[in-house]
């Protein structure tokens, strides 16, 4: 840069005598062109050293320009890179837990689970343990990381939390469209067994946490197993007919379709129901015209194994705290009735029911959902804002009240 500086300088109007002379051989040089014609005024002596000044000094004003250009550019990268630095050092602060992470594989009763168990980063063992029991679909381990904000909450209460791969999910053994609601209960009822045998876990410090269709299978965990501690349920339903009958009232209702589409739906729902309770195959349920282009014989076989699920006697034989987490904008299960069965079946003084206002299904806050930018820049920068107002904190404040009064 001082170089360029320099050479800006000396091409300025104040250039010592002699720069501007033509150097020989150049246009001009020595030949009549540098003279005026016969009768014509002389060309004034400096004349020509004022034009090469001139010239000079737009050489130098130009290199100038384009130095300053040049530093302005690399400011502005440096800004960028900086900007970039931070944005990239937020998204590694945002997705760093304070847990423990280890694979374990738990045995199972069918095969082997292929499991996570996360431990808090403060405190000493034994912990207490929460065991995750997965909604419907193929989900793995850490639901693709949806799962970490919910174990730090309650990492911070003193618990451990556990969960696995489905069976067929990411490598797992086994096809979790082969399974039954009493299949999933018996996996789980493994996993509570191999967890108490663990050094770093409290055998009696074992609750359970589950979403949507584990509310088929927290219930009858819960029932079989005495020792447990208490149980999240988080957008459960009670009843798989009733629950699915709503949600394809509540998904259309939200399309603004008209009564004649929600009744064509309604009528189509019906003779689903024939067909499942004739024990129709999928062949015969496509041909029917009663299945949609994305159902699958699997999937079909996987409804017609737990179209019957109701969840209400195990409910009534549950003897532990529970926290039933609802969502106000819940499509998929029937909030109301779900509070209403929870109330009429589990004694008073074990149940607390949170309601979220601005939630999904899924607790997570509506106006996040309903957009797929802020889905994608939440759950890269800031997955704990994910989630509705204070679901976390409450499911922490839960295991920490269970564990001053038990």
């Amino acid at each position: 840069m001082s170089s360029e500086r320099s050479r800006a300088r000396f091409g300025t109007p104040s250039a010592e005598p002699g720069t501007s002379r033509v150097e020989p051989g150049a246009p001009g040089a020595g030949s009549a062109a540098s003279r005026a014609e016969p009768g014509t005024s002389r060309v004034r002596p400096g004349t020509s050293r004022a034009q090469s000044g001139t010239s000079r000094a737009e050489l130098g004003t130009s290199r100038a320009r384009r130095i300053s250009r040049r530093r302005r550019i690399l400011l502005s990268l440096t800004v960028v890179l900086a900007l970039i630095g931070a944005a990239g050092g937020w998204v590694v602060y945002q997705n760093s837990y304070d847990l423990r992470e280890q694979r374990v594989t738990i045995p199972g009763s069918a095969q082997p689970l292929n499991g996570v168990l996360a431990l808090p980063e403060e405190g000493a063992a034994p912990f207490g343990l929460v065991v995750f029991v997965h909604g419907d679909g193929p989900i793995d381990a850490t639901h693709d990381t949806f799962y970490r904000p919910i174990w730090e909450a309650l990492a911070r209460a003193g618990y451990a939390s556990l969960s696995w791969d489905k069976p067929g999910v990411a490598g797992a053994p086994g096809d979790w469209l082969n399974q039954t609601m009493a299949d999933r209960t018996t996996e789980t009822l493994d996993a509570i067994a191999w967890a108490r045998t663990r050094s770093e876990i409290d055998p009696a410090r074992v609750g359970l946490w589950g979403a949507s269709q584990a509310g088929w299978v927290l219930p009858a965990v819960a029932a079989r197993d005495p020792g447990l501690r208490f149980m999240i349920a988080v957008s459960p339903a009670v009843n798989w007919l009733q629950q699915g009958r709503y949600h394809t009232i509540a998904k259309l209702t939200a399309e603004h379709a008209g009564p004649a589409r929600i009744d064509a739906a309604i009528a189509d729902s019906e003779r689903t129901r024939k067909l499942l309770r004739e024990g129709a195959t999928f062949e015969q349920a496509r041909a029917a015209g009663a299945v949609t282009s994305d159902m699958t014989a699997q999937r079909w076989r996987f409804i017609q194994q737990n179209y019957t699920a109701d969840a209400a006697a195990d409910l009534a034989a549950v003897r532990i705290p529970v926290l039933l987490t609802l969502a106000d904008y819940d499509i998929n299960v029937d909030v109301a009735d779900t509070e209403a069965r929870y109330r009429q079946l589990i004694p008073a003084g074990l149940l607390r029911i949170e309601h979220y206002r601005n939630a999904t299904h899924s607790l997570v806050r509506k106006d996040i959902e309903d957009s797929t930018i802020k889905t994608i820049l939440f759950a890269v920068a800031a997955p704990r804002s994910l989630f509705a107002t204070s679901f976390l904190d409450d499911q922490r404040r839960f295991v920490q009240d269970v564990d001053r009064t038990r």
